[in-house]
């Protein structure tokens, strides 16, 4: 029985092993604001994309700042839906975000969180960069109205324990 209790908990607690300390130190507030970064990637790798959706504004925006092939930087406003309609269409790979090194910055029912990803095709690590994600309080909930994201697969600094399969 004990060798089941801890098998339950090295399967189950791996996703939330290496961020305690850093979910410790967060304010209840920030810890709010966070979890709707975490419940998009969760809805991301269920391949849900009612779960995704429900933490954006209807008229949400996104972007993505890039080097390109030859060195050049670029920047791509993206069609936030396009997102939506490919997370819900079946997918033989998950895709799996997995954040760390979260920052949080509030006034009144504004919220900024930027955050380090690393995205993996199953178990298999596909590139890396910075999400900065814009949200504001409804009255009811924090709600995402916009999303930028850097790219890259090179000089990706990952923690062991991202790498080993911790989701944030």
């Amino acid at each position: 029985m004990k060798s089941a209790t801890i098998s339950i908990f090295l399967l189950f607690g791996l996703p939330v092993w290496g961020q305690s300390s850093q979910w410790e130190a967060l304010s209840t507030k920030d810890k709010e604001v966070v979890q709707v970064v975490i419940d998009i990637f969760e809805g991301m790798r269920l391949g849900d994309s009612a779960m995704v959706k429900a933490n954006f504004y209807s008229q949400a925006s996104a972007n993505t700042a890039f080097i390109n092939k030859t060195g050049a930087p670029e920047f791509k406003v993206d069609d936030i839906n396009n997102w939506f309609n490919a997370i819900g269409k079946p997918h033989e790979q998950v895709w799996d975000e997995r954040i760390w090194d979260y920052e949080v910055r509030r006034d009144l029912n504004l919220a900024t969180v930027w955050v380090r990803y690393a995205f993996y095709l199953d178990k298999t690590f596909h590139h890396c960069g910075v999400d900065a994600l814009q949200l504001a309080h409804d009255g009811e909930q924090w709600r995402i109205f916009h999303i930028a994201d850097t790219r890259q697969v090179e000089g990706c600094d990952i923690p062991d324990h991202i790498a080993a399969g911790a989701t944030y």
